[in-house]
Parts: structure tokens; C-alpha cells; sequence
């Protein structure tokens, strides 16, 4: 689908757009944050959200979220961006975790193998428990550290094409296309978004049975703060 992205000039082109403080969110998008543990995940969204970066971070334990309000095309977004731990004992939140994600930033770590190497087991796990049409960007991060680089940008630009994948290399120390990532992400889940409401409509207009469109709802996040409750208490997350 798409290879690796000119960061600078996307970032560019949407910091101009964003509102700090908006009258009207137009979306909610619910957006994941998966990967191995000790990837960065945590601190990617700290630098998107807050510009900050946590030198003494420990692992995320259980879940949180965080957000971030942005302008795609004249329509205000707010992102609602999950953050869970990578560590096996924690899949049993897998199923609410995932539930009305619209987009998810797979995260790997350039200077561990490893971590690359369980991608495809994650893309796996995505595509059982999220919607088949989520949005879906891949993240090497830690770029700034080139001197130990273990994964060649050309492997992770392979996998990408190969699984549909969007593709990005990511400081969080220095916040390099940090932004752009996140601005790519949610500009592409609104297209999507964008085009199920035409499609909805569509099929309003020619007397189409409203029951089979119920799948189409935009505002996917209205109920869920009992669901954020319920993994609130799973979370003790440090910076």
C-alpha cells in the first residue's frame, strides 16, 4: 500500500491546522499503540501528546490512553490513542483493548531484531480481534540511534508493502516524524471513515435497510467510558 513517507513535509502541512482548544470535535478516532515491550510505545505518545520524553520511563503496566486534538480537512479530530503493555500477561485485555479501534501504530525497536521479528505475529493479532478496516501504520523507532541499528529500513519497507502496511521511522528522543506518523495515521483513518458515511448515505438514499448499515456508525467511542473504567484499574503506568 505505502512504503516509507516524507515526514517533514506532511508534519508541515497539518501543524498550521491544529486547535488547542476547539469549540466542536467533529470525530473521535480510537487509535492502538502495540508492539514488544521496551519499543518506545510509551514515549512515542508522550512526545505526540505532551512534546515530552520521560528519560527514567519504566515498562507501561495494564492500559491508559491519551489524547490529542487535531484539524484534518477542516474537521476537528480528537485522537484517543491506547497505550497497553507489550508483555504477554497482559493479552487478557486484548479483546477490549482493540474494540472500536480505527487505527493502530505498530511499533518495533531499529536496534533489536527481535522486536521486528514479532511484528508479523502482532499484524496477526490485529487483523483476529480489530476491524478488518483499521488503519494500520508501521514504526521503526529509536532512529536516532544509527550506530546500532539491527533492522535495515529496507526489511521493514518490504514487510510493509508486502502486508498493506503504512511505513515510518521514528525518533521519540529527538520527536522526528513523531508527528508526521500520528498525522498520517488519522488523516487516512478519515478517509475511511469518510467514505462508510458516504457509502451510508448512499444506501439511505436508495432505500436501503438501515439495520445492514449499523456496522457504519462513525462516533465509535460513545459508551466506552465504562470499558475505560474497567481498564483503568489495570493501570499503573509510570511517565
Amino acid at each position: 500500500m505505502n512504503a516509507e513517507m516524507n515526514g517533514g513535509e506532511f508534519e508541515r502541512n497539518h501543524q498550521l491546522q491544529e486547535n488547542v482548544l476547539p469549540e466542536k470535535i467533529d470525530y473521535v478516532f480510537k487509535v492502538v499503540v502495540i508492539g514488544d515491550s521496551a519499543v518506545g510505545k510509551t514515549q512515542i505518545l508522550s512526545r505526540f501528546t505532551k512534546n515530552e520524553f520521560c528519560f527514567d520511563s519504566k515498562s507501561t503496566i495494564g492500559v491508559e490512553f491519551q489524547t490529542r486534538t487535531i484539524t484534518i480537512k477542516d474537521k476537528v479530530i480528537k485522537a484517543q490513542i491506547w497505550d497497553t503493555a507489550g508483555q504477554e500477561r497482559y493479552r487478557a485485555v486484548t479483546s477490549a483493548y482493540y474494540r472500536g479501534a480505527l487505527g493502530a501504530m505498530l511499533v518495533y525497536d531499529i536496534t533489536k531484531r527481535q522486536s521486528f521479528d514479532h511484528v508479523a505475529r502482532w499484524v496477526e493479532e490485529l487483523r483476529a480481534h480489530a476491524d478488518n478496516s483499521i488503519v494500520i501504520i508501521l514504526i521503526g523507532n529509536k532512529a536516532d540511534l544509527v550506530d546500532l541499528r539491527a533492522v535495515p529500513t529496507e526489511d521493514a519497507v518490504e514487510f510493509a508493502e508486502d502486508q498493506g502496511l503504512f511505513f515510518s521511522e521514528t525518533s521519540a528522543l529527538s520527536g522526528d516524524n513523531v508527528d508526521s506518523a500520528f498525522f498520517r495515521l488519522l488523516e487516512e483513518i478519515y478517509t475511511v471513515v469518510s467514505k462508510k458515511a458516504l457509502d451510508s448515505d448512499k444506501g439511505k438514499s436508495n432505500g436501503g435497510d438501515a439495520a445492514a448499515l449499523k456496522g457504519l456508525k462513525i462516533d465509535v467511542i460513545s459508551g466506552s467510558d465504562l470499558e475505560i473504567s474497567e481498564m483503568k484499574k489495570l493501570s499503573t503506568c509510570s511517565c
